[in-house]
């Protein structure tokens, strides 16, 4: 198995569709990049522990290359905005890859290079690539919160606004 980390705006919507995945076996939210340990939602939300809301995906590597996450990474949301996907506004929706590996950053790299070259977008890609940090899981009411709660979609805001 293996690890890959991403962040595209409000975690809900981001696990959903990673878990969808044939060869995800496992995705977890929760809080990677920020200066304290173990934060809470609330903590987070509040802006003032540096942390983004991400999800940790388990993948087996035989059934699902790294490449085909990132691509359903780039299609989840608007890689054009920063710290923001729709109505979800600040650094914890910042959009970010955090990669386990250098084979994982080279490839990270390459595929933001491919699609700031494809003319697909209408705005460069703000995306961040950087090494991952800790990861805290989220409380356990976050966890597949949308299956729990016979939800449908999260709103991640991005209807092709970058596109």
């Amino acid at each position: 198995m293996a690890k890959a980390t991403f962040g595209a705006g409000c975690f809900w919507g981001v696990e959903a569709a990673f878990r969808r995945i044939d060869g995800v076996t496992d995705a977890a939210v929760g809080y990677a990049g920020g200066h304290k340990e173990n934060p809470s939602y609330q903590e987070v939300c509040a802006n003032g522990t540096g942390h983004a809301e991400v999800v940790e995906i388990e993948y087996d590597p035989a059934r699902v290359s790294y490449q085909t996450l990132l691509d359903t990474f780039w299609e989840m949301h608007d890689p054009t905005q920063l710290n923001r996907q729709g109505p979800d506004v600040g650094d914890q929706y910042r959009s970010v890859i955090y990669f386990h590996s250098p084979e994982q950053e080279e490839e990270a790299l390459a595929s933001k290079e491919r699609l700031d070259a494809s003319g697909a977008l209408r705005r460069a890609v703000a995306t961040l690539i950087e090494e991952a940090p800790t990861f805290w899981r989220a409380e356990e009411y976050h966890q597949r919160y949308l299956e729990k709660n016979s939800a449908a979609s999260c709103n991640l805001g991005h209807a092709g606004g970058g596109r």
